[in-house]
């Protein structure tokens, strides 16, 4: 079979565009692909997670989040906003996606020697040797993450199903594999660093695989790398910003309380974010690239901003209601009595759901529309108001209070994000009011109903792991079914176009499958 002609449709990108018929069936087939591969990952990251909670301590843990900190806060400056002005881009592809690999090549390797230069100076914040033999091992993942940047943005422009059904599922198998064999051989933390480069050679060698690019086919230029940085550079500023926000977390929860206190706080942080990855798994990586194209039809933009906002609150509010309800007795149940203090942050943290998914859903529409400049005004309030709140609710909440910041900075931006979407599409505030109110209702009457049953009646964390874990599905199951009964009650037009689009995604992926 011969290669693909440069710069020629492939099956993930032919008749993508805004007037194709098919434009629509891309979203969906992704949307649907995302879905189940999220769904795939999840279940082997909660299996490998609950792994290592039980063969690792907290302040093991914990010494993995201080000595990765440098390498997390990093991967922005490797990436630079530029992948996402490739994603963008309407010409000259082939002279970009050049440019962008070059540059970031050339970052991360740059970043990779700064990250080892300087992990002598995260064993001294941490007063912990070992924190800083982490962050120079893990140093070398910066240039492997280089690596990632243009193939990643070549598949998002072409709506790639490939990437994530195989891509995705494929790293969170070889973390969990890797790092799970080696904590049962006891090599600690150094299990989770020895995982994280597995997972790490697996993604490269897998986005490169599937992706049809390759260095050559373009012409590096410093006019193309000046324009997608200036559209970048808002989105530079904006992961520059999250990153300094978890490195401060980071510091403070590691010296203000305790390297366990910190192990705590990255579980309940990975639970609680689970919406968040929902999102963006599902919706927002077909999102940006739909929106970009669509952009020059502003009424277009507006009813797909609304179908998108309305379908992320449906499940985000669900889970942040049931993460209210369930959050402490299920950490302790799946993790074990030592993890009880995660489970109180994830009660905490529970904010983030409902913030985060309206925050993505509100950016990428404001990227899409090329307006990423706006986003400048969310970074500052992400930064500033994150750390305050953080410094103020620490001393008097310990890990609640980290949790309950975390939580109130979300919603936040998650508000201002949304407003400043708003006026760039111009969407009338009943309509908007229509997307987003729904849920509530519901999520509050499966709230009710779920705390009661869990508190009052089974007391689910109390009894032997089988009952245990019984009586958590039955929660979860008395939540589903009594928020979507009442959801059905408050917007029953919304529920029917629901299950329209999941049947016709279901059949349109068992389709393409076949």
């Amino acid at each position: 079979m011969s290669s693909p002609t440069p710069g020629a449709p492939t099956d993930d990108d032919a008749d993508a565009s805004p007037a194709s018929g098919t434009f629509g069936r891309k979203i969906g087939l992704v949307a649907a692909a995302s879905a189940g591969a999220l769904l795939v990952g999840e279940l082997i990251t909660l299996v490998q997670t609950v792994a290592l909670a039980r063969l690792l301590s907290p302040s093991e843990v914990g010494l993995f989040v201080a000595g990765t900190v440098l390498t997390t806060f990093l991967t922005n400056f490797v990436e630079g906003g530029l992948r996402s002005g490739l994603v963008h881009r309407e010409d000259s592809i082939e002279d970009a996606a050049e440019t962008v690999f070059r540059v970031t090549l050339l970052s991360g390797f740059a970043m990779s020697l700064g990250a080892l230069a300087l992990s002598p100076v995260i064993g001294m914040i941490f007063d912990n040797r070992t924190a800083g033999l982490v962050a120079a091992a893990t140093s070398g993942s910066l240039l492997l993450f280089a690596f990632t940047n243009v193939p990643e943005a070549m598949l998002q422009r072409q709506f790639s199903v490939k990437r994530r059904v195989i891509v995705g599922p494929t790293v969170s198998l070889t973390f969990a594999v890797v790092a799970v064999a080696f904590a049962a051989r006891g090599w600690g933390v150094w299990s989770m660093v020895i995982g994280s480069y597995a997972s790490f050679v697996a993604w490269v060698l897998g986005v490169w695989l599937i992706c049809d690019w390759r260095p050559g086919r373009g012409t590096f230029s410093f006019r193309m790398w000046r324009e997608l940085a200036r559209y970048g550079f808002p989105l530079l500023l904006g992961l520059v910003g999250a990153r300094l926000k978890i490195m401060a977390e980071s510091v403070i929860i590691g010296r203000g309380l305790s390297e366990a206190a910190l192990g705590q706080y990255r579980y309940a942080q990975r639970i609680a974010e689970i919406p968040e990855r929902v999102i963006i798994e599902v919706g927002a990586i077909a999102l940006f690239p739909a929106f970009s194209r669509i952009a020059g039809d502003p009424e277009r933009l507006r009813s797909a901003f609304l179908r998108a906002l309305r379908f992320s609150m449906i499940g985000a509010v669900a889970l942040t209601a049931l993460m209210l309800a369930l959050g402490e007795p299920a950490v302790v149940i799946v993790f074990g009595e030592p993890w009880r203090e995660a489970g109180a942050a994830v009660v905490a943290m529970a904010g983030v759901g409902v913030g985060k998914a309206v925050a993505s859903v509100s950016e990428e529409a404001i990227k899409g529309a090329g307006r990423t400049t706006l986003i400048n005004w969310c970074t500052a309030t992400e930064l500033g108001l994150g750390l305050i709140l953080l410094i103020a609710l620490i001393g008097p909440f310990e890990l609640i209070g980290v949790g309950l910041a975390v939580s109130i900075t979300a919603i936040t931006v998650a508000i201002l994000e949304l407003s400043l979407a708003v006026s760039v599409i111009g969407v009338p505030f009943k309509e908007l009011l229509g997307a987003i109110a729904p849920p509530f209702p519901a999520a509050a009457v499966g709230f009710a109903v779920t705390l009661f049953l869990e508190h009052e009646v089974l007391h689910s964390d109390a009894h032997s792991l089988l009952i245990a874990v019984g009586m958590l599905v039955l929660d979860t199951l008395t939540f589903t079914v009594v928020y979507l009964l009442v959801f059905a009650v408050v917007a029953p037009a919304t529920v029917k176009q629901l299950f329209a689009v999941s049947g016709r995604l279901l059949r349109k992926l068992t389709g393409r499958a076949k």
